[in-house]
């Protein structure tokens, strides 16, 4: 759950927020006037969510002790790797709200999230899911970060959690880099 949280905050502020201020409030024709670039713009985006998602987070984090569901003291490496999470996340759901028209578009942001939420072995393990959906869901971005956090709270910690750092990482590069170019685009057509 608390890899979920992580990714609803980042999604739901990076995609809504950020649809308002490009569309409605032109908030960003007055940034580019300024010396600062679309990838600025994007950074910034991605950074702003980050800094709420981390208050979240480390606030879940904290109750998930209380409650004595961390079962190591590598559950303090979740709240950055939470961080991580929520910056793929971001980066992602800025890259896709650069491609939203109205309103009526954010049911795409919850039929891709929705799934994810269900099926990342958030709720069940791996093994509970027939063979062609664990393989399906082992990709999912979503279950990354869940394994990732499930790893670190219950201190199993190994080599394998790299991959999962990796794939994340890639997702923050991709979506910064698709995000800044179709904010370029936007703004400057």
């Amino acid at each position: 759950m608390l890899a979920t949280a992580a990714m609803n905050g980042a999604v739901f502020d990076t995609t809504f927020n950020f649809f308002i201020r490009l569309r409605y409030a032109k908030l960003y024709d007055a940034v580019l006037a300024t010396p600062l670039e679309p990838r600025d713009v994007a950074l910034g985006e991605v950074t702003w969510a980050l800094m709420r998602g981390t208050f979240y987070s480390a606030a879940f984090l904290v109750t998930m002790a209380l409650f004595g569901l961390t079962e190591s003291w590598w559950a303090i490496a979740a709240l950055p790797a939470t961080v991580l999470i929520g910056a793929a996340f971001a980066s992602i759901g800025l890259a896709g709200a650069t491609y939203l028209r109205s309103f009526l578009d954010f049911d795409f942001v919850n039929l891709a999230i929705t799934p994810m939420f269900l099926f990342s072995a958030t709720f069940f393990p791996l093994s509970q899911y027939p063979g062609a959906l664990a393989t399906i869901i082992r990709f999912t971005p979503l279950y990354q970060g869940v394994a990732l956090c499930r790893a670190l709270t219950t201190g199993e910690v190994g080599v394998g959690l790299l991959v999962h750092v990796a794939y994340l990482l890639a997702m923050v590069a991709v979506g910064v880099a698709v995000a800044s170019r179709r904010i370029d685009g936007l703004l400057r057509s």
